[in-house]
Formats: structure tokens, C-alpha cells, sequence
């Protein structure tokens, strides 16, 4: 940056001016060589202004560019959490279902056997009673034929 070399070509001058002996610090210093640093400081101010003004503009382009990006990102990252939490909602939804399923799925399976059961035993009653009259009608035809 040309403004820093100028600003350093003038602390030069001021550095190596004369000392004024009893003055309490003071110097001479080459007046013409300081009022041309000092104009041309002023040339280069606007310019160097600018510039630091462009890179100062195109920071904050870039931060807010980087929190957009920032913002968007979680956003999709809220987003894919919410679609996990909901996708393992209905695998927990639909774990229970299965579960209750099954567990009616034997309840009725336990139920059947035992109905069936039930019906084979009266059924078999039924065909023992049958038998026994059946036989009772034998025994009494056989003694009537004795």
C-alpha cells in the first residue's frame, strides 16, 4: 500500500530533523518535503479509502454469504432430524402393532384349539351315546333272537 510508505518517508523526516538544543523536544524540519508528503497522502487517501472500503464491503459479503450457508445447513440438518424422529416414530408405531397383532393372533389361536376341542369332545359324546343306545338296541335284538 503506497499511503503506509509515504506516512513512513514523513516519520523519517520528522525523525531526522535538527534539534532544536533548550527547546524542550522541538525540531526543524524541511517544510517543502513535508507539505509534498502531506498532498500526496492526500492523492492516495481516496484511493487506498476505496479500497478498504471494497475489501470491507466484500467481508461482509462473504460473512453473510457463510450465514446463509450456515442458516440453510441447519435447516436441512433440522429437517433430516425431524424426518429420522418421525420414520423411527412409525417403526416404534408399527413394532407395536406387530406385537399386538401377534399376541390376538395367539389369543385367538388358543381360543380355536380349545373350541375345537370342545366340539371334537361333544362330538365324540354324541357318537358314544349313539353307540351305547346302538349297542343297548343290539344287546336286546340278540336276546330277543336267544
Amino acid at each position: 500500500m503506497e499511503l503506509l510508505d509515504l506516512l513512513e518517508q514523513l516519520e523519517d523526516i520528522v525523525e531526522n530533523g535538527v534539534n532544536i538544543p533548550l527547546s524542550g523536544g522541538k525540531c526543524l524540519l524541511d517544510r517543502e518535503s513535508i507539505l509534498e508528503l502531506i498532498q500526496e497522502i492526500r492523492l492516495k487517501l481516496p484511493d487506498d479509502i476505496k479500497t478498504a472500503r471494497r475489501i470491507a464491503d466484500e467481508k461482509q459479503r462473504i460473512i453473510a454469504e457463510a450465514q446463509q450457508e450456515a442458516e440453510n445447513i441447519i435447516r436441512n440438518a433440522e429437517s433430516r432430524i425431524a424426518a429420522l424422529v418421525d420414520e423411527n416414530e412409525i417403526t416404534k408405531k408399527a413394532y407395536e402393532q406387530a406385537e399386538i397383532i401377534i399376541a390376538n393372533s395367539k389369543k385367538n389361536a388358543r381360543e380355536i384349539r380349545l373350541g375345537t376341542r370342545e366340539y371334537a369332545d361333544s362330538i365324540l359324546n354324541k357318537v358314544e351315546e349313539i353307540l351305547e343306545d346302538t349297542l343297548d338296541v343290539i344287546k336286546l335284538n340278540r336276546q330277543e333272537l336267544k
